[in-house]
C-alpha cells in the first residue's frame, strides 16, 4: 500500500454543512474509492450496545459481507473493530482466519479487503471496510488518506457521543431539579404540620421512605397528591403556613 502525503479538505466545514453524523459518514464512505480505486464496496461499521451495524455503505457488496461477519461474530471487520488494528486480506482464497467467511467472500467475487479501525477501544468503536474483486487490490491504495478518513470518522463519532452525553446530562439534571422541587414542597408540608425545622422534616420523610422501602421522591409525590392533588405547576416549593 502506498504511504504518501494526502491532501484532504478541512473536515470542519463538511461536518457543519451536513445535517447528521450519519450523512457525514456517508460522505466519507463515498470518498474512500478515490483513495483506493480498486475498491468495489465500502462500508462503515459502528458497534451500538454491543451490536455491530453497517451505518453507511458505498458501492456494491459491502453490506452483505459485513452482515456475514456479524452473523458468525468473526471476520476482518470485527477484528479491526475489537483490536483497534488495521486488518488486510491479500487473497481470500489463501486466508485461513475467520472460519467459513473467506470462502464465502471469494465465492461472491471478493478477493481482498482492508479494514481500518474507527474510535478504537470505545463503546462506539467501528471500522472502515473496503472490498475488491482483485487480489492484492489495495497494494496501490493511498493508506495515508484512508487512515485520515478513518480519523475523521473517529472525530465525528466522538462529537456525536459528546452531544449525546450532554443531552443525557441535561435530562438527568432536569430530573434531579424536578425531584428536588417535589422534596422541598413535601418538606414544607411537614414543617407546617409538625411545626419543625426543615432538617427535622427531611429526617421524617427519609425515615418514612426507608420504612416503606420506596424512593424519597415517590413518597413526597404521594404526600403532595394527598394534600393538594399534586405539586404546584410552577414547581416552587410550598411554604408552611404561619
Amino acid at each position: 500500500m502506498t504511504e504518501q502525503p494526502s491532501v484532504l479538505p478541512d473536515v470542519t466545514p463538511l461536518l457543519l454543512s451536513t445535517d447528521s453524523v450519519e450523512r457525514f459518514l456517508q460522505v466519507l464512505a463515498d470518498r474512500a474509492p478515490v483513495l483506493a480505486p480498486a475498491a468495489q464496496g465500502v462500508g462503515i461499521t459502528l458497534e451500538r450496545r454491543g451490536r455491530p451495524l453497517t451505518v453507511v455503505s458505498s458501492g456494491a457488496g459491502a453490506c452483505d459481507l459485513d452482515d456475514t461477519q456479524y452473523g458468525q461474530d468473526d471476520g476482518p471487520c470485527l477484528q479491526a473493530l475489537r483490536t483497534g488494528e488495521e486488518v488486510a486480506v491479500a487473497d481470500m482464497l489463501d486466508e485461513e482466519r475467520w472460519g467459513p467467511y473467506p470462502a464465502y467472500a471469494a465465492a461472491g467475487g471478493t478477493r481482498s479487503s482492508l479494514s481500518l479501525p474507527i474510535a478504537a477501544h470505545t463503546h462506539t468503536a467501528g471500522a472502515l471496510n473496503l472490498y475488491t474483486p482483485k487480489v492484492l487490490g489495495f497494494a496501490d491504495a493511498d493508506l495515508t488518506g484512508l487512515r485520515a478518513l478513518a480519523a475523521q470518522a473517529t472525530g465525528a463519532v466522538a462529537l456525536a457521543q459528546r452531544i449525546a452525553d450532554a443531552r443525557q446530562y441535561a435530562d438527568d439534571l432536569h430530573t434531579a431539579m424536578e425531584s428536588r422541587a417535589v422534596i422541598d414542597q413535601a418538606i414544607g408540608v411537614i414543617m407546617g404540620r409538625q411545626r419543625c425545622r426543615a432538617d427535622e422534616a427531611f429526617g421524617l420523610l427519609r425515615a418514612a421512605s426507608q420504612h416503606r422501602n420506596i424512593k424519597l421522591r415517590d413518597l413526597c409525590g404521594e404526600l403532595l397528591t394527598t394534600v393538594g392533588g399534586g405539586p404546584p405547576s410552577d414547581g416552587r416549593p410550598l411554604r408552611p403556613r404561619p
